[in-house]
């Protein structure tokens, strides 16, 4: 029987993340003994060999390594899951819209006039929007194409604009009417910011890693890194800072998403079809 337990996932993972049984059976508030007896009874049934183990530790096979990455997505759908059934037996409740912050207030200011129902604003980090939505934090999210991960989610698009880049004021490049890409790509002085992938990791590049709007604004003030947004989201921009269109950037449209079938759809449509 091929069926798997939410607590047979867990005392995986934790092993599978800490590589060790001992440490992850105290991350679970278990006993080593039956924390090992699982993992065991798991291989067995299913039939494959998940960690290699020796008296270091443990190291995942090629299996293990499928069945972290997939059971990390289950358990995450579970949490949504009780997160959405809660919030839709409470009739009080707001609905949540999820947005980056520094994203335009002017759209964010009109969609939230135009929404009929109580709205709780989350803020977040570049690119979390898709993480929210999907694990069941938030009902709705304000998320950019082509930049964001839309990937499973119904949308609507709301509002299409140009690209500028965010450099130094006190660099040369301030003082241009416009750019293009390949001006921007290649100031040997002021390398674009790298924001990290989907998996975690940075591409390849001389410019800083960053993670964070906060980290990035202050970046730019020092004259370490340039960047290139929607012309909207410069609303964060200080006084360090100078916009500067990019007149060959790909337009950027902003989007709003949810899960297909919620039941909040027929409410995010009908406000979508305003006028943005």
């Amino acid at each position: 029987m091929d069926d798997l337990e939410t607590r047979e996932l867990r005392y995986f993972v934790a092993v599978a993340e800490e590589l060790h049984f001992g440490r992850a059976a105290t991350r679970l508030g278990i006993a080593q003994p039956p924390l090992s007896r699982a993992i065991t009874q798991l291989e067995r049934r299913l039939g494959v060999r998940l960690l290699d183990r020796d008296r270091r530790g443990a190291e995942l096979t090629d299996a293990g390594r499928v069945l972290l990455r997939e059971a990390r997505t289950a358990l995450d759908a579970v949490a949504a899951a009780v997160r959405r059934t809660r919030r839709a037996g409470d009739p009080e409740r707001p609905l949540v819209l999820v947005t980056k912050a520094g994203a335009s207030h002017e759209l964010l200011r009109a969609l939230l006039d135009v929404l009929t129902d109580p709205v709780e604003v989350l803020l977040c980090e570049v690119g979390e929007q898709a993480h929210r939505l999907r694990d069941g934090q938030a009902d709705i999210a304000l998320m950019h194409r082509p930049f964001d991960d839309l990937a499973g989610f119904d949308t609507a698009d709301l509002h299409t604009e140009s690209q500028v880049a965010i450099v130094p004021a006190t660099h040369p490049l301030a003082a241009s009417e416009s750019l293009t890409m390949a001006e921007v790509s290649h100031v040997p002085d002021l390398p674009i910011a790298r924001w990290p992938r989907l998996d975690g990791t940075y591409p390849d590049g001389p410019g800083p890693e960053v993670r964070t709007q906060s980290q990035l604004a202050q970046l730019v003030a020092l004259g370490r890194t340039l960047l290139v947004i929607p012309a909207s989201s410069r609303a964060w921009q200080w006084p360090e800072h100078v916009a500067v269109p990019v007149v060959d950037a790909p337009d950027v449209t902003t989007v709003l998403a949810w899960p297909p079938g919620s039941p909040v759809e027929s409410l995010v449509r009908s406000a979508a079809e305003l006028s943005f």
